[in-house]
C-alpha cells in the first residue's frame, strides 16, 4: 500500500503532499474555514428535498389518477433509508487507529521522570502517540519522553520500534518522535482545523490508559481557550481544547478526535483537585495548530 504524507481535512486529503513545504498564502485561507461543522448533514439535503418533492406530488393528484397513500408512505421510507448514517464513535475510533502508537520511554536514571498523565512504572514511563506523517513522525507529549534514554512506540499492527526525539515545544507540552521502523500499511491521521469547534460537539479520545489499549472513550467538547496548571504547579499552558471524555494517566499524547476520525487536538492533561490523579470529568487537548507546528508544519 502506498504511504501518504501529512493529510489535512478539507485541503485535498485524497491527494498526497510533502509534508515540510510552506503552504501558499490563497491555499492556507482557503482550509482556513475547514470543512462544514457538521458536513453529514450536508447529504441529508437532497433526500430531505425529494421526501418533499414526493408529498407534493401526491397532493397534486387525486384517485384514480394519482398514487395511494401506501404508495406515498412507502417512497417516504426509501427516501429516508437512504439518508447516510450520522458517524459514531465507533468508526472514529476505527479510522484513527491505524495511525495510534503505544509510546514507552524509558529513564536514563532509573527513575520515573516527569509526571504527567504519563503512567509511571519503575523506570518505564507510558503514553500515547499518533503518526501524522508518512516518515513516521508522531506526535506525544513532552512530558511522557522528557529526559528518557531510550524510546519505543508500538505500531497498531503489534510492531514495536525504536524512536528518535527529534523536537519539541515545551511551551506546549509537545514531542515529536520519530520511528526508525515503519509497518507497511502505516497510515497518518488526517487533521482538521480547531476553527469550527464549539462547546457540545462530539469527540472521542483513543490512547492507553495505565496501560490499556489501544482504548476509546467518547464526549463533548466542554469549552474552548482554557488554562491549565499542572498539579505540581511547574507547568502551565493555555489556549486548550477542554472535553469530557474520560481520559487517565496513559493517554498523555494521544488524539482527540471527531466523529469523522479527524484530528483536532493531542490529550496532554486532566484536572483532579484530588491527590489520585484519575479522571472526574475535565481533560485538556493542545489544539491541532499547535501540535502541527511543533514540526513546523502550517496545515490551516
Amino acid at each position: 500500500m502506498r504511504r501518504r504524507t501529512a493529510v489535512y481535512s478539507g485541503s485535498r486529503a485524497a491527494q498526497p503532499r510533502q509534508a515540510a513545504k510552506p503552504v501558499p498564502a490563497a491555499r492556507v485561507a482557503k482550509a482556513a474555514a475547514g470543512p462544514p461543522r457538521f458536513a453529514w448533514r450536508k447529504a441529508l439535503v437532497p433526500s430531505l428535498l425529494g421526501i418533499i418533492g414526493l408529498l407534493l406530488g401526491a397532493l397534486l393528484f387525486s384517485q384514480p389518477h394519482g398514487v395511494s397513500q401506501a404508495q406515498v408512505e412507502a417512497l417516504v421510507h426509501r427516501a429516508i433509508d437512504e439518508i447516510p448514517p450520522r458517524p459514531s464513535a465507533t468508526e472514529a475510533f476505527e479510522k484513527i487507529l491505524p495511525s495510534v502508537v503505544a509510546v514507552r520511554a524509558m529513564a536514563d536514571d532509573g527513575e520515573e521522570g516527569t509526571r504527567g498523565m504519563a503512567e509511571g512504572k519503575a523506570d518505564v514511563q507510558r503514553g500515547t502517540g499518533v503518526v501524522i506523517v508518512e516518515s513516521g513522525l508522531i506526535l506525544t507529549n513532552l512530558h511522557v519522553v522528557q529526559g528518557a534514554r531510550r524510546i519505543h512506540v508500538t505500531f497498531f499492527d503489534g510492531l514495536d520500534s525504536e524512536a528518535e526525539l527529534v523536537g519539541q515545544r515545551a511551551e506546549h507540552d509537545l514531542a515529536v518522535l520519530q520511528a526508525k521502523s515503519l509497518p507497511d500499511d502505516m497510515m497518518p491521521a488526517t487533521m482538521r482545523s480547531t476553527s469550527g469547534l464549539r462547546p457540545g460537539d462530539e469527540v472521542v479520545a483513543v490512547g492507553f490508559p495505565f496501560g490499556i489499549g489501544p482504548s476509546a472513550s467518547a464526549g463533548v467538547i466542554s469549552g474552548l481557550k482554557r488554562d491549565y496548571v499542572s498539579p505540581d504547579g511547574k507547568q502551565s499552558l493555555s489556549n486548550l481544547i477542554q472535553f469530557d471524555a474520560a481520559v487517565n494517566p496513559g493517554n498523555s499524547g494521544g488524539p482527540l478526535v471527531t466523529l469523522d476520525g479527524e484530528v483536532v487536538g493531542i490529550v496532554t492533561g486532566l484536572l483532579n483537585p484530588t491527590e489520585h490523579r484519575v479522571f472526574i470529568g475535565i481533560g485538556f487537548a493542545v489544539p491541532i495548530e499547535n501540535a502541527a507546528s511543533a514540526i513546523g508544519l502550517s496545515p490551516f
